[in-house]
Formats: structure tokens, C-alpha cells, sequence
């Protein structure tokens, strides 16, 4: 098999990149892999020592098959940065495997993500390929599809980079009623931040793609058991913090996932438990919170979010 490139985005958290080295390292892939190592320019002059120590460790790494390291003079920001790196790496190679700096990898992570490229490769009903799954209690199956996408050590192909819609306003009005789908029954708050994308409040590569990806009807692939593990929920992220932990700490499955055949479709069973997982992480709804999701449906019916 023709392993495919992994590419790694970096800021300013030195350790948490050498652990995810690491834990790629691991993967016996890995040294047949090329990396390619993404590092954004500090924002800020308080930023600056942290994005140095991170570029004097990544001149360091060594074990893949090739190394490239792109360092940004300017900062990028990190939605600008991961899509023109993986634009980069994906029109050279037609596809990626997608790493960020506080992930823990698991042993079997890049034989997981190789395999399904690879089985999927010319399947046009498949878009994504996810490792991360949340703590939920009941079992899963060994692998399934969801229509959700989660990006927390992840893959695709071009044809599926090539959806990217970047400007927000056309998915906004794609989503009018499918918001609560979108939002994994309503236990995710994706469609909130895509409307916060078109004001200006966030820069999310991930919520565009993952519209771009619904919108299309494509399906993600996932393990039964998370491959991955986010150690950025420390509270050092730009776009995680301490409050996400409880929702999304995972322990990593250390053992081979079995890819066999299974129906190209969205596994119902795997999705309603998704969905009860990350409405039971949401607190009771208020008179508030009602009364503001019925603005919200307000504004979609008459396409006022996406004007």
C-alpha cells in the first residue's frame, strides 16, 4: 500500500506537538508515511516564544519517510492555515490524513485511516473518514457511517476537499431546516457556529466543511472505539477549553479495528446514541433557551440568518 501523507498544524504549544509526534511515531505506518508540519505565525508578541520552541522541536522530528516543514512569517489563523496546507498536501497527493497539534494518537490510528482511504477511495457516497468517538456507554458497532463529521484526527480525498464551500451564507441557506439533523439532533451547536462564522464571531475551517460535507449528503466513517484523544482540553487551545473535557475526555482504543463490508448509509442505531450522548451533556432548556430557538427557526424561515 501507497501510505498517505500525513500533515500536522502546529502553533504554539511546543509539548503537546511532541507528544502528538509521538504518538504518530507509534503507528508502524509511520515511517512509511511523508509528514508534513504546518506552523502558523505568532498572533501576538506573547505568542512569539511559544511558536519557536514548537519550530526548534519540529527541526527535530525524524522516523517518517520525508519531513516538510512549512513555517508562516504572519500568523494565518488557524482556519486559513489548515485549509491552504491541506489544499497543498491533497492537490499533490489526492488525499490527507489530518492531524493537529493536541491530539494523542493511537497505535492503530494510521492503519485505521489507510485502510478505509483506501477502500472508500472511489466511493463518491463517502466524504470523510473520523477516528475520534465520544465516551458514550453503550457499545457501537466495529465500524459505521454517520452524515456527521468530527475532526479531531480525520482524512479524506480531493474530490471530497473539493466541496469546500468557503463563504457561509450559502450553506446557512442550505441548512434552513435541516438544522436540527446538522446539530446531531440538537445536541451540537454547529449551526450556531457557522451563523457566528458569517458575523465574524468565529474562523472555523471545520463547520464549513462539515456543511459543505452534509449539504452533499456525505457520510463519515468511524471506528467503533476513538483512535484519538484531544490533550488540548487543558485550557492552552485557542478553540477548546476546560469545559469541553467532561464532555469529550475518551480513552484510546490500543487494538486493530477490523474494515469489513458494511452498508454505505447512516447507521440509525450509532446515530441516535451520538445524538442522546451530546444532548445529555447540555443543561435543561429554559423559557430562555426556548424562546431563542424560536428566533432562530424565525430568522431561517424567512432567510434572514443567511442574508
Amino acid at each position: 500500500m501507497t501510505y498517505a501523507p500525513i500533515a500536522l498544524f502546529t502553533y504554539c504549544r511546543a509539548e503537546h506537538t511532541r507528544m502528538a509526534v509521538e504518538s504518530l511515531l507509534r503507528n508502524k505506518e509511520a515511517a512509511e508515511s511523508d509528514l508534513y508540519v504546518f506552523s502558523d505565525g505568532p498572533k501576538t508578541e506573547e505568542k512569539r516564544k511559544g511558536v519557536e520552541e514548537t519550530r526548534a522541536y519540529i527541526h527535530t522530528i525524524n522516523g517518517f519517510k520525508s519531513i516538510h516543514i512549512v513555517e508562516y512569517e504572519k500568523n494565518q489563523g488557524l482556519a486559513n492555515s489548515l485549509i491552504a496546507g491541506i489544499t497543498k498536501v491533497i492537490d499533490k497527493y489526492g488525499r490527507v490524513i489530518v492531524v493537529e497539534d493536541d491530539l494523542i494518537l493511537s497505535p492503530f490510528f494510521l492503519q485505521f485511516m489507510n485502510n478505509a482511504l483506501e477502500k472508500y477511495k472511489d466511493d463518491d457516497r463517502v466524504g470523510t473518514v473520523s477516528a475520534f468517538v465520544p465516551p458514550i456507554k453503550e457499545k457501537l458497532p466495529e465500524t459505521f457511517f454517520l452524515m456527521y463529521f468530527q475532526c479531531w484526527g480525520w482524512a479524506t480525498w480531493k474530490r471530497a476537499w473539493d466541496l469546500l464551500e468557503i463563504n457561509p451564507k450559502p450553506l446557512l441557506r442550505g441548512l434552513r431546516f435541516k438544522k436540527t439533523k446538522f446539530d446531531v439532533g440538537g445536541g451540537c451547536g454547529n449551526y450556531g457556529n457557522l451563523y457566528c462564522q458569517k458575523v465574524g464571531l468565529v474562523d472555523s475551517w471545520y463547520v464549513r466543511f462539515y456543511a459543505s460535507l452534509f449539504l452533499k449528503g456525505k457520510l463519515s466513517l468511524y471506528p467503533g472505539h476513538s483512535l484519538t484523544a484531544n490533550n488540548g482540553l487543558d485550557g492552552s487551545g485557542t478553540h477548546c477549553d476546560k469545559g469541553m473535557e467532561e464532555t469529550y475526555h475518551t480513552l484510546l482504543y490500543n487494538h486493530v479495528v477490523l474494515l469489513s463490508d458494511i452498508v454505505v448509509e447512516e447507521n440509525k442505531e450509532a446515530y441516535n446514541l451520538f445524538s442522546s450522548y451530546f444532548r445529555s451533556k447540555q443543561s435543561k432548556h429554559t423559557v430562555m433557551s426556548n424562546y431563542m430557538c424560536f428566533k432562530g427557526f424565525i430568522r431561517r424561515l424567512f432567510y434572514i440568518d443567511s442574508l
